[in-house]
């Protein structure tokens, strides 16, 4: 219906401006032969002698008569110079005044233009009759109306009228031919149909918990919901910028950025969150236009299975020592049967003393309990390993504020796991723990695996993956927890090679954020 209003719109234009020209080429033409017509009829001798005769209607009415036969005009006057018509083709108008008011006939001049006659608009042309001292004796007015719309588009041509009639049919179809392939496009859904369904998708949309961002084939992010605002700490303001221009961590940028035409999950670790995404390609009508990434925010997941993790380190270390003390029952249940007492008596004086040499190498360094009873559970646990877990002699700690206390076990305990995996099964197998707490607080965990290649030491904190190619899908959401941690209490963790082969991970936490923690 709207392109139909606008075709009638266009053709009453055009039809409203060829009118315009035809009035306009009517008044040029036709006024001027409406000069000549009274030219020629003020020069006629009979009126010249006769208009102020008497009986001047009657001697004059056949030339005036005559004149307007032969023009094709509707009136024609003879008016005195005050304007009081004295011959007229209409005999009613005798005695009545011509409008004069804009003529320049009584000055003795020539003139055309618009009149109302009898309430007819018309178009005259006046001129004047002199004396031979150029005084104006009478004015001669003839006159023709203004043809009607039709007329003057009739005039214009039959040409005009076809054309507009052609328009008219090729813009009804047109616009009939538009209209079913928009209800075509659109699924025969109207406006109004189209808006409710797009507010209903933009509300359903940013109401999902899960994170949602999409992006098309040039990179550019096209829908970027308010939990994926919040879970990766930007604003709607992305929508619509290449992924390379926001301000997003480098590990989620390159995951948005890479495409793919299958389907992918992977757990990302940030500075704050440890986000879960699952991208997929999205196509339209067959086509490719970009993908789809969900997001659900794992923190709070992958601090559970940090606790879990502790809670299995806790248990393999108490069955690690149920099988090295029921070990040393049987030896001393042995030694009890043989009647060997000195040798139990040795036996235990063994164990006592060898006991109390760790506890005390690790208590002398470590005062934090917790601390320390971890350690001391983790040399017993590498040792059934057969990894050689050792404190450094310069190590350090104080002890720690119990919340600080259990962040320091989470990052300390996964470090160890990890480093006690590595070094299983290398020449002298070990793994050395250093802890100061001069400045801040430096947790230094050197295992003599094989090390960590180049290229995976910002990859392995940040994707939950691991060096070790034997373990199915990477193990790596213990160190992703340290980064967390770490980050979390302003700190940062990084890896280097060890000066005696191997890996070398430290933990740098500053003390101001440690002091805010206390």
């Amino acid at each position: 219906m709207f392109q139909l209003v606008v075709i009638a719109i266009v053709l009453a234009a055009v039809a409203a401006v060829s009118v315009t020209q035809s009035t306009d080429e009517f008044r040029d033409v036709r006024g001027q032969r409406m000069i000549a017509v009274a030219e020629n009829l003020a020069s006629t001798p009979i009126v010249r002698d006769r208009f102020a005769d008497p009986f001047a209607a009657q001697i004059l009415a056949p030339d005036v008569d005559r004149a307007v036969a032969l023009s094709g005009a509707g009136v024609a006057e003879i008016a005195d110079p005050a304007g009081v018509v004295r011959v007229s083709t209409d005999p009613s108008r005798i005695g009545r005044t011509l409008d004069m008011t804009d003529s320049g006939a009584p000055r003795g001049r020539a003139w055309f233009g618009d009149l109302d006659i009898d309430g007819v608009h018309s178009l005259a042309g006046q001129v004047p009759i002199n004396d031979i001292n150029g005084v104006v004796l009478a004015v001669v007015s003839v006159s023709e109306r203004y043809p009607s719309v039709w007329q003057l588009l009739s005039g214009a041509g039959e040409r005009l009228l076809v054309y507009l009639g052609l328009g008219a049919a090729l813009g009804t179809m047109a616009s009939w031919l538009l209209s079913r392939r928009i209800k075509r496009q659109t699924r025969g859904l109207e406006i109004a149909e189209i808006a409710s369904l797009a507010e209903h998708r933009e509300a359903l949309l940013h109401s999902i918990r899960e994170g949602v961002v999409a992006v098309n084939n040039d990179g550019l992010i096209t829908v970027l919901n308010d939990s994926a605002q919040a879970l990766l700490d930007v604003t709607a303001g992305a929508v619509g910028r290449r992924v390379d221009d926001v301000d997003l961590d480098p590990a989620v940028k390159e995951f948005l950025s890479s495409g793919g035409d299958g389907q992918s999950d992977v757990v990302i670790v940030t500075r704050t969150r440890v986000l879960a995404l699952n991208r997929r390609a999205a196509t339209s009508q067959g086509r490719r236009i970009g993908t789809v990434t969900t997001m659900r925010d794992s923190t709070e997941l992958a601090s559970m299975q940090g606790q879990l993790s502790s809670h299995k380190s806790v248990t393999d270390t108490l069955r690690a020592q149920t099988h090295e003390f029921a070990n040393q029952l049987h030896t001393i249940s042995g030694l009890v049967q043989l009647g060997e007492y000195d040798s139990v008596h040795d036996f235990v004086g063994a164990l006592t003393r060898r006991r109390a040499e760790i506890s005390d190498a690790v208590t002398q360094l470590v005062s934090d309990p917790a601390v320390a009873a971890l350690l001391i559970a983790k040399t017993s646990l590498a040792a059934e390993s057969g990894v050689a877990l050792t404190i450094d002699g310069d190590s350090h700690l104080s002890a720690l504020d119990p919340a600080l206390s259990t962040d320091v076990i989470t990052l300390l305990g996964n470090l160890i796991d990890n480093a006690v995996d590595v070094s299983e099964g290398s020449p002298e197998a070990r793994v050395t723990v250093h802890l100061d707490d001069a400045e801040g607080m430096t947790v230094t965990v050197t295992d003599s695996g094989p090390g960590v290649p180049e290229h995976l030491r910002e990859e392995i904190f940040a994707r939950g993956v691991t060096s070790k190619p034997d373990v199915p899908g990477g193990r790596g959401i213990g160190l992703a927890l340290v980064r967390l941690v770490s980050a979390q209490l302003g700190g940062t963790v990084d890896v280097t090679d060890a000066p005696s082969g191997g890996a070398c991970f430290r933990v740098n936490l500053p003390p101001a954020r440690l002091a805010d923690h206390a």
